[in-house]
């Protein structure tokens, strides 16, 4: 075999640039196309990745809108995005053009794992036929189970009553209330995938936890971004390996627990929970290809049901605990409302809530001002679009800067600040504000909504029927400021729990 010389590596090294180049050319072809949306200009091969603070995106985005308007776009790597900001441009992107943009994006990553297109769980599943039947028999399965209805209902206050006898076990001294929260959130979930609660100090539910926050670390890294917008990197022996460990690991123990489950059901009994529900699916769809009723997809949907609905509720949850220790004005008047409404001889009811404006206006405060996924989960769009006047071609990616409607200036009369009279009108009534969108909206609006705001009001309502709040004696006032980078949660605290 020849050995390569300097005369021809240099031809071939200039073969090579103009290949990279002509390629890089073709992917930001569409920038120069009538009506795309302006950005910074940017870089061959890297796009704008090293212009932007990936540690930072909120603000990122924040400073990007202000230079190039609500409808911006970049490079990221080769992948073309289009960051839409505000409500007017969110509404008739996610709503409007609900049809056009309801798409994911490609995920290198997960693909790597090794799923069919028709085993993508619910949340990173593409915009099509096995992603609306995953839809809809997730929506209908929750309902039957009891969202919005009393049996639900009261799993959610069995839940709280065992998380304000941990919160007791306290006795008034300082504790971090996350990872009591996480449990107690995370046993709803599991009663309703599972048809099983653990006790808090589980080593599979405390193993669980773990890994899920783990995945989320690992997900949200740095790495984890690069290998998804430059995937020539997964073929690295080992890289994405580092990344999908905890994914990986969680899957496997779901698969374990699915086995177990399979073997106790009874087909002649009606469905115990989403996981029989599901193989009754599975049976029915036997020798049809095209359902994604498959063992592999089971293990994914019960995945994304058990971390995407444990994690944003805890850390909502663990939002309100702080802004309460942090504004005991606003405590107080909801333990009041709550000695009024409930009393202290019986448990929060969802009945309850229609009576409760000034507590229903602070729970949704806490999640307009906690702000938790500020950047939404990225669309991609299935066709030619238009939004704001902007032409965004087929197959670009949307980020949907979330924060940018629930902070925006021009909407909340104290955007940057805990204010509870934003959901209150003259009269002390609460208002629903068309700008409160922290489930995002249209076709890929949270499914678990109602679930979410059952377990907030129920578990929120229960605390401080028990307890009031503060800040540890002799520790420094914590910071309302959040910690990002993808979900943002407050920043370490501790508190005392006092018994009313």
């Amino acid at each position: 075999m020849a050995l390569l010389t300097g005369d021809t590596l240099a031809p071939l090294a200039v073969a090579v640039a103009i290949f990279l180049l002509l390629v890089d050319l073709m992917h930001r072809r569409q920038r120069w196309a009538a009506r795309y949306p302006p950005g910074p200009m940017p870089l061959p091969g890297v796009g704008n990745l090293l212009q932007m603070d990936l540690r930072n995106l909120p603000y990122c985005m924040s400073q990007l809108r202000h230079r190039f308007g609500d409808v911006f776009s970049l490079q990221l790597g080769w992948a073309p995005v289009v960051v839409l900001n505000g409500l007017a441009a969110v509404r008739e992107a996610l709503v409007t053009r609900g049809e056009d943009t309801a798409d994911r994006v490609p995920a290198p990553l997960f693909d790597h794992l090794g799923f069919g297109p028709r085993s993508q769980g619910i949340f990173n599943a593409r915009y099509g036929p096995a992603w609306r039947e995953q839809r809809r028999f997730s929506v209908s399965t929750l309902r039957n189970f009891g969202l919005g209805k009393k049996s639900l209902e009261q799993w959610v206050t069995e839940e709280a009553s065992c998380l304000c006898a941990a919160f007791a076990d306290h006795a008034g001294h300082p504790f971090s209330p996350n990872s009591l929260l996480d449990r107690a959130v995370s046993n709803v979930i599991a009663s309703l995938n599972i048809g099983r609660r653990f006790e808090y100090d589980d080593p599979l539910l405390l193993r669980m936890l773990n890994l899920v926050e783990s995945h989320l670390k690992e997900e949200s890294s740095i790495l984890a971004m690069v290998l998804n917008f430059v995937p020539v990197l997964l073929h690295i022996p080992g890289l994405a390996d580092r990344v999908l460990h905890s994914r990986r690991t969680f899957l496997a123990q779901l698969g374990e627990l699915i086995t177990e489950h399979r073997m106790t059901r009874d087909p002649a009994l009606p469905p115990r929970d989403l996981t029989d529900a599901f193989l009754d699916e599975m049976e029915k769809a036997k020798g049809n290809p095209e359902s994604s009723f498959s063992a592999d997809n089971l293990c994914l949907v019960v995945f994304d049901l058990f971390a995407a609905g444990m994690v944003t509720t805890s850390i909502t949850l663990c939002w309100a605990l702080l802004l309460m220790i942090l504004h005991p004005d606003v405590q107080c008047r909801v333990q009041q409302e709550i000695d009024e409404v409930i009393g202290q001889a019986r448990r929060p009811e969802m009945a309850d809530q229609a009576h409760m404006p000034f507590t229903t206006a602070v729970i949704h405060e806490v999640q307009r001002f906690g702000d938790i996924v500020p950047l939404g989960v990225p669309h991609m769009t299935s066709r030619d679009t238009e939004v704001q006047g902007f032409l965004i071609p087929k197959g670009t990616m949307l980020c949907v800067n979330l924060s940018s409607v629930l902070k925006d200036e021009a909407i909340w009369e104290k955007p940057f600040r805990f204010h509870p009279k934003h959901f209150l009108d003259a009269q002390g009534h609460f208002v629903k504000q068309e700008a409160f969108m922290p489930f995002s909206a249209g076709r890929r609006a949270c499914l678990g909504e109602p679930l979410v705001r059952m377990e907030l009001f129920l578990f929120f309502t229960c605390l401080l029927q028990h307890f009031s709040f503060s800040v540890p004696a002799g520790q420094p006032r914590p910071s309302d400021y959040g910690v990002s980078p993808f979900l943002v949660s407050p920043a370490p605290y501790q508190l005392c729990a006092v018994p009313r």
